[in-house]
Order: structure tokens, then sequence, then C-alpha cells
């Protein structure tokens, strides 16, 4: 930011933009700010950190609810 607090750079493409009555912020555009979800949604960007353990025990988990992958084709 600057001395008077009302620009920043675009974290996207690194342009000077206002932070002050910027519906964006802290990106330029509605452009920017789209790449950069973009970036979270398709995994590019990451906060690494421990991997997640389930809240419900694997006892307590009904094997109904396990996803599964394809299913073979009954032969007629």
């Amino acid at each position: 930011m600057n001395r008077s607090g009302q620009s920043v750079r675009c974290p996207t493409c690194g342009r000077p933009t206002s932070w002050k009555d910027n519906p964006h912020r802290p990106f330029c555009s509605e452009r920017c700010r789209l790449v950069d979800l973009e970036g979270w949604l398709t995994g590019r960007y990451i906060v690494p950190g421990d991997p997640e353990e389930s809240a419900i025990p694997p006892s307590e988990l009904d094997p109904a609810d396990e996803p599964t992958g394809p299913q073979p084709r009954e032969k007629t």
C-alpha cells in the first residue's frame, strides 16, 4: 500500500489498483478475481498442512455413504 493507504497491487496481474471503493479488492477487476478463484478451484493454489481427519470415527461410518467408482455392467 502507498502512504495514504489508497493503492495496492493486484495479486493476479500486479497492476496498481485503488483499495477504496473497489468492489473487487484486492484485485483490480472481476477478471483478475475470477482468475484467482480458478486457481483455488483447480488446485493450483494449496495451503500446506496436515491431512484433514474425519470428525466421524471409521467404526461409525455407514458403508452405504462411501463413494464408489463406476459399477461394471451386468451381462445380459
